[in-house]
């Protein structure tokens, strides 16, 4: 068990601790669970692992904080809960309570029926949802809007299902599963809009089988990879004006023009009433840092990685206060108590953009050993991607009066 792991308020093993689908991913194939309300947990892949391990420091500010890698789990069915959908359970045990059935051969025949026929009923839906590229879930506009978005975006909840389904069918270790524990991004905001662009005009791995390089060098010439070196992969963003929800997801993502990608990131800024300009500052800012960092990090190549770049759907009001930094600082850790409701004034960051390098599975660099292409000098097709991101959001707030 990693130290960081350790240092995790846990409630003991043998109790296990559920983990809940992470309802705010928009992209990716990956299934990634929400721990507890700051910390998310995604499968162990060896190579993004070492990654997170050998993290320049410079580079920790733009990924997410890694929290350690650990252990098993074991996958329940939980058929009752709302949405439908499964659950893990963190355990340390080696039997779970599928074992305790009086009839084992009895119980796995009937298992793997039903499991078949879950399976295909998950492709069914998952078929539908890409051909559903745009969706608008109408929000509730009583009490608080963020209570009412546990459980609605699709995208996330049928790669849960469908990733859970595959892990269940391809379990070597009854169902077990090593997990690293990541930060949630998204805990600190109280209506989380999400973009998540796949960057670099080049996404496989240098170990891809030819089949998967041409399969992913396909998708790069027919998308905007190719031409700027990012694309949409998912997009989740509250439109205050008709109080809904909008989803895009990497099917449309890949379709999009050059002029398709600016209006899509556009419309990524836009809540349904006016363009949130003040977001443009902070998010052009955080671009040009990234992309200083990345020019000096030598022989790193992040084929098939992601940029998450978040904000908050819910407006604060704007409240100047006469006090220094320090007791802003105070004022904003206090405000992430319930009991600091009655304070009127705008909590640290709360309109800020957070942007962050996710997605690691096929990162490599010099430092691994291992690997038999060894690059050299930096990665230019991620770079590329970032100064076209870097030049279209400049472009939206010219055009926008900025």
């Amino acid at each position: 068990m990693s130290p960081a792991f350790r240092t995790m308020d846990v409630e003991p093993r043998t109790k296990g601790i559920l983990l809940e689908p992470f309802v705010h991913q928009v992209g990716g194939h990956s299934c990634v669970l929400r721990f507890n309300e700051t910390t998310l947990c995604k499968p162990l892949v060896p190579r993004e692992h070492q990654f997170y391990e050998t993290l320049p420091a410079e580079m920790r500010r733009f990924t997410p904080q890694y929290k350690g890698d650990h252990g098993t789990v074991d996958i329940v069915d939980n058929s009752d809960c709302e949405p439908k959908s499964k659950l893990l359970r963190w355990t340390n045990k080696k039997h779970h309570a599928l074992e305790t059935e009086k009839n084992p051969k009895d119980w796995v025949r009937q298992h793997r029926k039903e499991e078949k026929m879950k399976s295909h009923k998950l492709e069914e839906e998952f078929e539908w949802l890409k051909k559903s590229e745009v969706l608008y879930y109408s929000v509730e506009k009583k009490g608080n809007v963020s209570s009412q978005l546990k459980h609605y975006n699709p995208w996330s909840m049928k790669c849960h299902q469908q990733q859970l389904q595959r892990m269940k069918e391809n379990a070597k270790h009854r169902n077990q599963y090593k997990f690293i524990l990541l930060e949630n991004l998204t805990s600190r905001y109280e209506v989380p809009c999400v973009l998540d662009l796949k960057m670099g005009t080049r996404q496989h791995g240098d170990d891809a089988s030819e089949e998967k390089a041409a399969n992913q060098i396909r998708k790069c010439q027919q998308s905007t990879s190719a031409v700027i070196g990012v694309r949409v992969c998912g997009m989740q963003v509250y439109q205050a004006g008709t109080g809904q929800l909008m989803f895009m997801n990497k099917y449309h993502g890949r379709k999009l023009s050059v002029q398709g990608f600016k209006e899509a990131l556009f419309q990524f800024f836009h809540n349904g009433r006016y363009l949130r300009r003040e977001l443009l500052g902070p998010v052009l800012k955080k671009l040009t840092e990234l992309k200083a960092v990345l020019e000096r990090q030598e022989s790193y190549r992040f084929y098939s990685s992601s940029l998450l770049v978040i904000y908050d759907g819910k407006e604060w009001p704007e409240v100047t206060l006469d006090s220094d930094a320090e007791d802003l600082e105070d004022l904003s850790e206090e405000s992430a108590d319930e009991s600091a409701g009655a304070y009127a004034y705008k909590p640290i960051g709360a309109s800020s953009v957070d942007v962050r390098m996710i997605d690691f599975a096929h990162t490599t660099c010099r430092l691994y050993g291992e690997d038999s292409v060894v690059h050299e000098g930096q990665d230019a097709g991620y770079i590329f991607g970032l100064q076209s991101l870097i030049d279209i959001v400049t472009e939206i707030s010219e055009e926008s009066g900025e």
